[in-house]
């Protein structure tokens, strides 16, 4: 599964860079004993230098206690540089310990991770079950590979300035969905249809939603949660091409050429960045995104972030799914020091921890236990507004499921559709094309047909 995209001979050119040219920089906490050593590769906290410092505390703290050495390098997402990482790492059996796996890079790589069984049923008997769709990602074959990762892990849920909502749709987002434990008037009502007619008012007011609907994640994991509240699954559990005769696949398309008509039309072009700036800039209602288009508005602009509120992405006829896209602490199976690995991922997961690593970054990072949730104050102190992320995190009374794109598909079939953006390419050729439905939903059984064969 080439879920990167990534060719081996240019991963290897590129990690060899990586390994000799010294671009990681490595902060060290020298053993005072015999704890061994670990070598960690961690994502690189795109929501500022605060969300780093967080973790490079926490494994400092425990590597003094333990009496471990400790090397630590925090590897960019920008340009790939965390895949490329990965795939070297893979294919010459050496490198960091522990890393840091993007959503689908598990299934890609499990047959050279150590399984976690143990840390997950500990961690599981403290905190209960694990969201769904970080399972489905990480358990393979019956067995944990990978432990879930709070840092980097975010929900794609509705990011909606309060002041357009309640002046041109008429909807009070902060009165649907309050900083607290339970749901407000209309809150029953937030479906796609009641999300359509809004749409409308606010693009007819000149400030439409930005919805991105090109093959960056953005734009494949909200359509993908679309897809999933209609029942429209592509491929079912087994593998199977359910699209050709599926009334729901119908329903779900015929809904998406009716609220395109209310979305710009550039938004087919848009990348992962398009519908941040819409937001920040003043020009956009509403986006899908976690906290980071609010975090910088704090910052640039801050009028735009006393007006944002965030709660969940609508409901649909087939149930409450939310764009999740979680990151995974994977350990090699060549670890030298597998036991401590164990130990350090299991101490990360913690709830003290897992608080220290949420409020660092002003509660972008979701743990994957939802307990959790309730224990951790921080979603309900961020301001402005005060509360503005309560509900960022799907919560028990929002009744709705954290969701990956393309499941239940099997994953060697799902993160070919996911990379492919298969779902807003049917969009776009029956949208911007005005191709017959039929036609569409042909050209999409002959991808699929032919990723199942690859």
């Amino acid at each position: 599964m080439a879920a990167s995209g990534i060719g081996r001979r240019a991963a290897l050119r590129a990690g060899a860079g990586v390994f000799a040219g010294g671009a990681l920089a490595a902060p060290m906490v020298h053993a005072q004993g015999t704890g061994g050593r670990l070598a960690l590769g961690f994502w690189d906290h795109w929501v500022g230098a605060a969300a780093n410092d967080a973790i490079r505390a926490v494994v400092n703290d425990w590597a003094q206690k333990n009496r471990v050495e400790v090397v630590l390098d925090f590897i960019t997402s920008v340009g790939n540089k965390n895949l490329i990482t990965i795939a070297a790492e893979a294919q010459a059996r050496q490198g960091h310990d522990i890393l840091s796996f993007p959503t689908w890079e598990i299934h890609n790589h499990h047959r050279q991770l150590e399984p976690v069984d143990d840390v997950m049923g500990r961690l599981g008997q403290k905190y209960g079950a694990v969201n769904e769709a970080s399972e489905y990602l990480a358990k393979i074959g019956g067995k944990w590979m990978a432990v879930p990762q709070t840092v980097g892990s975010q929900f794609k849920g509705s990011a909606a300035r309060i002041d357009l909502m309640k002046q041109h749709a008429g909807i009070d987002v902060q009165a649907m969905y309050p900083a607290e434990n339970r749901l407000g008037p209309g809150a029953d009502q937030w479906n796609w249809e009641t999300f359509l007619t809004a749409a409308q008012k606010c693009k007819d007011a000149g400030f439409p939603f930005a919805l991105p609907a090109g093959t960056f994640t953005d734009a494949t994991d909200w359509i993908g949660a679309m897809f999933r509240s209609y029942g429209a699954d592509l491929v079912d559990a087994k593998g199977n091409i359910t699209i050709r005769n599926n009334d729901k696949v119908r329903q779900v398309m015929d809904y998406a050429k009716r609220l395109f008509q209310h979305i710009p039309n550039e938004m087919f072009a848009a990348d992962d960045a398009t519908n941040n700036r819409a937001l920040i800039s003043g020009r956009s209602a509403l986006i899908f995104n976690p906290p980071s288009a609010w975090a910088v508005a704090k910052r640039d602009a801050p009028d735009v972030a006393r007006n944002v509120w965030h709660f969940p992405s609508p409901m649909g006829p087939a149930g409450h799914p939310v764009p999740h896209l979680p990151y995974f602490y994977g350990i090699w199976s060549f670890s030298r020091n597998k036991p401590t690995a164990k130990v350090l991922l299991e101490h990360l997961s913690q709830t003290e921890q897992v608080q220290k690593l949420v409020e660092a970054s002003s509660g972008y990072d979701i743990p994957p236990f939802a307990s959790m949730t309730e224990e951790i104050r921080v979603w309900r102190d961020v301001e402005p507004p005060r509360g503005t992320v309560y509900n960022y995190p799907v919560r028990p009374h929002h009744k709705a499921t954290p969701n990956v794109a393309f499941a239940p598909a099997p994953a060697e079939i799902a993160v070919q559709m996911y990379n492919q953006g298969i779902q807003a390419k049917m969009i776009a050729r029956m949208v911007q094309n005005n191709e017959p439905i039929d036609r569409v939903l042909g050209w999409a059984t002959q991808e699929v047909e032919g990723f199942k064969r690859g």
